[in-house]
């Protein structure tokens, strides 16, 4: 049995079955039984009174998949499909944002609400043609914006970011944002740019926000995480760098090299108490990618060094 992943919204995912986005048929006769996911105009998911996610039939909304439908894929034989609440006047208990999701439901359905916000996302800010400003009709259960005017194709975009553990070889890099909690730190990311690899974007990116110069052919990829705040996949790495002295950058107030002991006891801190008071830094959320390429260089470290 395939291990658990050490983050969010990867373990679970559905098989997407993209055959069946060409198949109205298919999708209206799967619609009665299907499990369907409501979300509200701001990305959050409709939840019982135990904010767990609030799981309709198909059967309670007639008429099959409307406009406001977006096939997710299958589940054990079993259609899943997200809507917009306010399409169907669905009420429930509660709301819940997609990272209490990913910290309080199964592995699973937090996976399926991140492929529904990142897809809603998409259509709220793609709803009129880049080429000719004519308004988009969704096709392919909800994946493709067609537009009628000049015949342009759209499809759901993606953004690729790179997020790295830097390391001098005894040290780990690690930077803060302005508006983090007090203690909070974490590790170098950002945006791949066209024309670029992702060894390429890891230099650029650190040397951009912290002064560090790395050494490109270093870079080894780890893992990836799909992102969904609000539609990025996250591919981390670890690479080796100068000992250079970090400097502060628009993106970051601050940026510090960290010894092992220092990663080791952040690792260790609720992260939920980062804006706590207390000594030391604590690191990112067990729900992001973050927190495991600093975990994958702390284990390195730590394993170069144990006696032989």
């Amino acid at each position: 049995m395939r291990p658990a992943s050490p983050f969010a919204f990867v373990d679970g995912a559905l098989d997407r079955a993209d055959h069946l986005r060409d198949d109205p048929a298919a999708l209206a006769a799967a619609w009665p039984r299907a499990g369907l996911i409501a979300l509200d105009e701001a990305g959050f998911a409709l939840a019982d009174a135990d904010a767990q996610p609030l799981v309709l039939d198909g059967a309670a909304l007639a008429g099959g998949p409307g406009d406001d439908a977006v096939f997710l894929g299958q589940r054990e034989g079993r259609a899943w499909f997200s809507v917009a609440a306010a399409a169907h006047a669905i009420d429930a208990p509660g709301r819940i944002d997609l990272r209490r999701a990913a910290a309080q439901w199964p592995a699973w359905q937090a996976t399926l609400f991140a492929q529904a916000r990142a897809v809603q996302h998409w259509r709220q800010r793609h709803r009129f043609c880049a080429a000719c400003g004519g308004a988009l009709r969704y096709r392919r259960a909800g994946w493709l914006g067609h537009c009628d005017g000049c015949g342009s194709e759209h499809y759901p975009r993606t953004d690729q970011a790179v997020i790295a553990a830097i390391t001098d070889g005894e040290r780990l890099l690690l930077g803060r944002q302005a508006g983090w909690p007090a203690r909070r730190w974490s590790v170098v990311a950002g945006f791949v740019e066209p024309g670029e690899t992702l060894e390429q974007t890891v230099a650029r990116e650190v040397m951009e926000e912290t002064g560090v110069r790395v050494h490109a052919h270093t870079a080894r990829y780890l893992a990836s995480q799909p992102w969904p705040f609000p539609g990025s996949l996250m591919l981390g790495f670890i690479a080796r760098a100068e000992p250079d002295v970090p400097r502060a950058s628009e993106e970051l107030e601050d940026a510090r090299w960290f010894s092992a002991d220092e990663v080791r006891a952040g690792l260790e801190c609720d992260w939920r108490e980062a804006d706590g008071e207390g000594e030391g830094i604590v690191l990112s959320s067990p729900v992001s990618i973050s927190r495991h390429v600093i975990r994958c260089w702390l284990d390195e470290h730590d394993a170069a060094r144990a006696p032989r």
